[in-house]
């Protein structure tokens, strides 16, 4: 299969990264669009788009069963974008990528085959107050059905993770850590390098939900030593509905299968089933093949660009937009962290989230409102929900004054 070629990028040029994703030119209500949801999804370049195109016009077959020729070729793809996903987090192996719908099912993969596997009665796990609804409900059915408990380490007003407070909750009962590399909706970058260290001090294994740091900077989990690593295609400029496990092979090789049916077995008879070897295990039935390759056409993108650049230009935005907020009668940020990525939440005394989200809408600008799927986390801040602008590195210096400049007006209106 012919891989659809992207662009290479010389150096970081904003104007010519926007030519790359079409979306960004559309109009919403009569406004240019000014797309601050980037936490929520992404958007596509073009040669993510035309990969799909490529592959339902000239290449569609199912994979790993077929010896004619577009099988072959969907085959190959399929098999290097997981060598593309490996080389991206500097994992190991290929044979540590495990391809799912999302950091979702990710997560539950490891919650229903490794947690089933190893907690019992009286045993307990570790997650932060800062988790997204997928890090934290899948522990509690676990926790559930197999009578073991929920920790949960604390922060404090800014959103950081108090580091201390987790050290006590390490434990002999401790089973696993699971925490979130960035959180979605305070935008802190959480110290997971040494949650990973202390827990393996320990002999804890650690997983990570890095679904929103893919796309802001380079992920190492070689370096991060991390047992486990989940991340969406989605919201690093790819496809929806695909995701990754990463998992050390020692864990993938123990664990049982996720599900059952065709391709992840070896040999099938009424009397006994014997399973395939990892990866494979763990990807029962046809996969999204062209989602697949769309990711792994993402990842070429991103190989062609500087995160050290990326990050720069998202920093810039962050602090610009915070600094103007600030000056905002009425606005309370939600997550002041030290170390950030780019996303600002933030209510506004006597204004709806909702209300300030489609007033936005009406002057072009997407943002996110709500309790972003982090409940718990609202609860601790004793607010119902927020207003979430999150930017990515096609976004605009600009872009932040028309979302300031509206931002002013909307309250202004609604007030």
């Amino acid at each position: 299969m012919d891989a659809v070629k992207t662009k290479p990028a010389k150096s970081f040029n904003i104007d010519e990264i926007r030519k790359d994703f079409p979306i960004l030119e559309r109009t919403v209500h009569g406004k240019p669009l000014v797309y601050l949801d980037n936490a929520a999804t992404s958007q596509k370049p073009q040669a993510v788009i035309d990969s799909h195109v490529d592959f339902y016009l000239n290449h569609n077959a199912n994979i790993h069963r077929g010896v004619y020729q577009m099988s072959t070729e969907s085959t190959d793809a399929y098999d290097e974008s997981r060598t593309k996903v490996k080389e991206f987090i500097n994992a190991p192996d290929s044979r540590e990528i495990i391809f799912t719908r999302g950091t979702t099912e990710s997560i539950n993969l490891v919650s229903n085959t490794f947690g089933r596997f190893n907690v019992k009665s009286g045993d307990e796990i570790i997650v932060s107050t800062m988790e997204h609804h997928a890090n934290i409900v899948p522990w509690q059915i676990l926790c559930g059905e197999k009578n073991a408990m929920l920790r949960v380490i604390p922060i404090n007003e800014k959103g950081e993770l108090l580091m201390d407070e987790y050290k006590k909750l390490l434990n002999e009962k401790t089973k696993l850590v699971s925490v979130t590399h960035i959180s979605n909706t305070l935008g802190t970058i959480n110290p997971v390098k040494e949650i990973i260290e202390l827990a393996h001090e320990k002999k804890i294994p650690v997983m990570i939900d890095g679904a929103q740091a893919v796309a802001h900077m380079r992920v190492d989990v070689r370096d991060l030593d991390c047992d486990f690593y989940a991340f969406s295609g989605h919201k690093m400029f790819g496809p929806t509905g695909i995701g990754v496990l990463y998992g050390k092979a020692e864990y993938l090789e123990a664990m049982p299968p996720y599900q059952g049916g065709g391709d992840m077995i070896r040999n099938v008879s009424f009397e006994k089933t014997t399973y395939g070897e990892i990866p494979t295990k763990f990807e029962a039935g046809t996969p999204n093949i062209a989602g697949s390759i769309g990711l792994g056409i993402a990842i070429d993108y991103l190989n062609k660009l500087d995160f050290n650049q990326i990050h720069e230009h998202e920093m810039k935005m962050l602090n610009y937009a915070t600094n103007e907020m600030e000056k905002i009668e009425g606005v309370r940020i939600i997550g002041t962290a030290k170390n950030k990525a780019s996303v600002i939440s933030f209510i506004v005394e006597g204004i709806n989230p909702m209300d300030l989200g489609i007033m936005l809408d009406t002057m072009g600008v997407a943002v996110r409102t709500g309790q972003h799927c982090t409940e718990p986390l609202m609860t601790w801040y004793c607010i119902p929900g927020t207003v979430r602008a999150s930017f990515a590195m096609y976004n605009r210096m600009e872009e932040v004054d028309i979302f300031i400049k509206s931002l002013k007006k909307a309250i202004s209106i609604l007030k």
